[in-house]
């Protein structure tokens, strides 16, 4: 009402235009909003990096600074809307095109795949490895019975042979089969054998940071997009082996590779095959073996323990190599 009995006041003087009529009646958005307290964005970080706070927390907090200095909050929904703005503004990614066989990145698919013990009928998981070159997006992926080292190193084995060449850089996550000490991106110690391998190989492992799943964009995208191409696909088929699962990835993950794209032409395989694959180092004249490194204590009896069994010790050798 007291809206209405302004603008009969007004409509009595000509001087007023109907601009002035129009802003009483519909005034612009946010205009109020400068009256009341803004929250201290760069607090409420640091805060909800914290184990237990929460924005209905932080925002009991505002309330009470508010009515301490008697100034007008916002309400809930306006405080959770100004935060999400204020993280928008520090998500800014910069997209970084990759050249063709420059890079690989590898992971594991989240999810296990299944295999039927045929003695005991128990359900063993399988776990599936994924690789993908970062310009065709072109993927490798295999399952196998457990994460360990072994079957890590065999995994980047059959990958190359899949792709038929070496890329320049390897991107893997940091497990400890790959990253032994991690103290920052420039300061990060490998596994023994992972480094020998890549050696191998000629390529430089340059790992992912920790909790920086955008440092390999495209092997976290895989690693969805094998979830439902393969191991959703067969969800309802039963495999009594390793390399019966395997087989069936293996077809499926043919026919990933040769979908086409969406939104540009060609598929993985057409991309990789006429720009990636001949940019990519030859493979070694033969594959990597995998070797085991152990450090021992010398015993009293000059004899070191490996794998329970003893062996001699000789006072110039300071690391054992069991292959």
């Amino acid at each position: 009402m007291t809206k209405y009995r302004e603008i009969l006041r007004l409509n009595s003087q000509d001087e007023h235009t109907d601009a002035v009529l129009e802003g009483i009646l519909f005034p612009k958005s946010g205009t109020g909003i400068q009256t009341k307290r803004i929250p201290n964005f760069v607090h409420i970080r640091k805060e909800l990096l914290r184990n237990g706070v929460s924005k209905k927390l932080l925002w009991t907090k505002y309330m009470e600074e508010c009515r301490l200095y008697n100034e007008e909050p916002l309400m809930y929904s306006q405080f959770c809307y100004y935060i999400q703005q204020d993280e928008q503004k520090r998500r800014a990614t910069m997209h970084i095109n990759r050249k063709p066989g420059e890079q690989v990145e590898v992971d594991r698919a989240g999810d296990p795949a299944h295999i039927i013990d045929l003695d005991t009928g128990e359900i063993i998981n399988a776990y599936i490895f994924i690789g993908v070159m970062t310009y065709s997006q072109f993927t490798y992926a295999e399952a196998f019975i457990n994460e360990k080292q072994r079957a890590w190193i065999a995994a980047h084995v059959h990958m190359y042979e899949y792709f038929g060449g070496v890329a320049k850089i390897l991107v893997p996550d940091n497990y400890k089969t790959t990253v032994v000490h991690n103290c920052g991106w420039y300061n990060q110690q490998l596994n023994i054998v992972y480094h020998e391998m890549s050696e191998h190989y000629g390529t430089a492992i340059i790992p992912e940071r920790v909790r920086k799943p955008k440092d390999k964009p495209n092997a976290e995208g895989s690693v969805g997009n094998i979830s439902t191409w393969i191991i959703a696909a067969l969800r309802n088929e039963q495999f009594f082996s390793l390399a019966e699962l395997n087989r069936s990835i293996n077809e499926k993950l043919d026919e990933f590779n040769k979908k086409l794209f969406q939104k540009k032409e060609g598929s993985r395989l057409d991309l990789f095959r006429d720009e990636e694959l001949p940019l990519l180092a030859p493979l070694p004249a033969t594959s990597y073996e995998l070797a085991e490194w152990k450090q021992a204590t010398v015993q009293f009896n000059y004899h070191i323990s490996i794998e329970e069994c003893y062996t001699q010790f000789h006072m110039n050798i300071y690391n054992v190599k069991s292959m």
